[in-house]
């Protein structure tokens, strides 16, 4: 059977169509979502705060799970979190307590090791969808306009401060109870991290780490107060023994990792943040972030690579080793 001109013009405006649809990502609006999250706590439940930050693309190449530190909230990360969703990232900040009665805080306070269970548990159980971590995600993708779409099953834990103490136990409690979630967990950032007043949660989580393949590394700024004098930085490089570690910042604040949405209770013992170093850290963490998410490296961003080597030349960082 022959075709008409016109029937043949049809067919091929269709096929690259069908074409455009499979090689062209989906894109939407980004949106922030202020949503909730329920976690046991004790013989209770609580609800906290949870942002969601979604991206342009609705095909997000990970889910960043953003941790907050100690007497802090998620609105003071989102400006790290708009970040990562401008990079493609689909972002998730709880706000965990940091006083609780029963032990549930961010921080380890006496033993805040069933809390955290708890919460590593939205990850290791993220694809199941009447959990905690795919009901937030649900009710947050409704009001974002993305009804039906589904988790990242790649995931990163990222955590500033105290933050980066409870990511670094999450992170190994998903290797010992989780193994299907923390085989797809890409990446553990570590933001100028600062280990709990009491117990050995991540002295005992980067021990257990170190046999893993998992990469981990930290942006941390010089030992004082505010970081407990580097003291999460000093368990990493004591306990993971690998060639780069991350990056410290010469004049670095503890506030650094908050950016724009600091305030006023970090930077009045934390000091104020230097554009420079603010920048430095943001670039490191979204890169490093991607490559951990897509399996690569981009060499301008590790030692040798030009940005790299402009910052170490320019003493505005060194290398954690």
């Amino acid at each position: 059977m022959s075709l008409s001109p016109r029937r043949i013009v049809a067919m091929l405006v269709m096929s690259a169509g069908i074409l455009a649809a499979t090689t062209t990502p989906a894109q939407a609006a980004a949106v922030e979502v202020d949503g909730d999250i329920t976690v046991p706590c004790g013989s209770s439940t609580l609800t906290q705060d949870a942002d969601w930050f979604f991206p342009e693309t609705t095909s997000p190449k990970a889910l960043v799970l953003l941790q907050h530190g100690f007497s802090r909230s998620n609105s003071n990360v989102a400006a790290l979190a708009r970040k990562y969703q401008a990079a493609g990232f689909l972002v998730f900040t709880p706000t965990l307590p940091s006083t609780n009665s029963s032990g549930c805080t961010v921080s380890n306070q006496g033993d805040n090791t069933a809390f955290l269970n708890s919460v590593a548990a939205w990850i290791g159980e993220a694809t199941t969808s009447t959990k905690a971590l795919a009901t937030s995600y649900a009710k947050a993708a409704t009001t974002a306009g993305r009804s039906g779409s589904t988790l990242p099953t790649k995931y990163v834990l990222a955590g500033h401060s105290a933050g980066g103490d409870a990511v670094t136990y999450i992170a190994n409690r998903l290797r010992t109870t989780f193994p299907a979630a923390f085989a797809n967990l890409a990446y553990l950032q570590l933001l100028d991290p600062v280990k709990s007043p009491s117990g050995t949660n991540m002295a005992t989580a980067l021990t257990g780490l170190n046999g893993t393949s998992l990469p981990i590394t930290a942006i941390s700024s010089p030992p004082y107060l505010s970081n407990s004098n580097a003291s999460g930085t000093v368990e990493l490089l004591a306990r993971v023994g690998r060639p780069f570690l991350g990056v410290r910042l010469t004049t670095g604040s503890h506030c650094d990792a908050e950016g724009a949405s600091t305030n006023w209770l970090c930077t009045l013992t934390g000091g104020a943040s230097k554009a420079k170093n603010v920048t430095a850290l943001q670039t490191f963490a979204v890169n490093w972030a991607s490559d951990a998410a897509a399996g690569a490296t981009t060499a301008t961003y590790y030692p040798g690579g030009s940005y790299y080597q402009g910052l170490l030349t320019g003493n505005v960082i060194q290398t954690l080793s």
